[in-house]
């Protein structure tokens, strides 16, 4: 077993990945298939994708560049965000636990109404994890941000605001290290936590495959989308594919693209 510090220099070596850190089991293989990102570019935007195909220890990725350039992680942050309330015991229960709307009326409406962490996560709902996030505090946060190794770990630009408009930064490479280490439970927080969070986590079911994955929208909460996000792993048979993509969402019709892109290109690597 190689550990992820050990690993810096495997997807550099390949000359097809940035160096970075990643939850190696094994020396793996990393290629680019530039067809992948023909899908971007058939909608009319530009974004990445990275697979990693687990049984395969194999790393795929539509392009050589953007695969590697940090951005705001926008919701995608709710995953370890669940993590750390539930390890801190800010939430106990993500069923029974809830969070009293404010009354302040959003633009989506989901948002609009009490919610547990559960249904919070389903719906994306900010002002939730928002509250969450001020009352784990600034101290907590930091700590677990750092035993994550998550992104830049910097969480400067408000507690309530650092994923979304701050100074947190991921790139795709490092969202798939962070959830592959989710998935496989070796997070250095409780197996309660990690257990509840993957069983939380939005589920879409595309024909005998089941994809687990967060979404995320820079500028959704001001109403002025940029950035899209969809993070997480699809389960064929035995076979697991963790994987991040992001793509530029300037025009309403790019939004909800992000999941159909992400079965294209889980798609053509055979994940689904």
């Amino acid at each position: 077993m190689i550990h992820r510090r050990h690993a810096l220099g495997l997807l550099a070596a390949a000359g097809l990945l940035p160096s970075r850190g990643f939850a190696n089991v094994a020396p793996q293989r990393s290629e680019v298939r530039e067809e992948l990102a023909k899908h971007f570019t058939d909608l009319g935007t530009v974004g990445t994708f990275v697979g990693y195909k687990v049984d395969d220890y194999l790393i795929i990725a539509s392009d050589r560049n953007r695969s590697g350039e940090p951005k705001l992680p926008a919701s995608t942050f709710k995953i370890p965000n669940s993590i750390i309330a539930l390890e801190t015991g800010v939430v106990a229960d993500p069923d029974k636990d809830v969070f009293k709307w404010d009354g302040v009326v959003r633009s989506i409406e989901a948002w609009n109404k009490d919610h547990t962490l559960r249904s919070a996560i389903a719906v994306s709902a900010v002002p939730v994890y928002q509250e969450i996030a001020r009352r784990i505090g600034q101290e907590r946060m930091q700590k677990y941000v750092d035993l994550f190794e998550y992104g830049n770990r910097d969480i400067g630009g408000g507690i309530d605001q650092f994923w979304l408009t701050g100074n947190l930064r991921i790139d795709p490479v490092q969202q798939v290290d962070f959830v592959d280490r989710l998935r496989r439970g070796v997070l250095p927080v409780s197996k309660r936590s990690q257990d509840l969070v993957r069983d939380i986590l939005p589920v879409t079911k595309v024909g005998d495959s089941i994809i687990r994955a967060k979404s995320g929208l820079l500028g959704a909460e001001a109403g002025k989308p940029q950035l899209g996000w969809m993070v997480g792993w699809a389960e064929k048979g035995g076979e697991q594919t963790v994987f991040a993509l992001n793509m530029d969402c300037l025009e309403p019709r790019h939004i909800p693209a992000r999941m159909a892109l992400t079965q294209a290109c889980l798609t053509d690597i055979g994940a689904i």
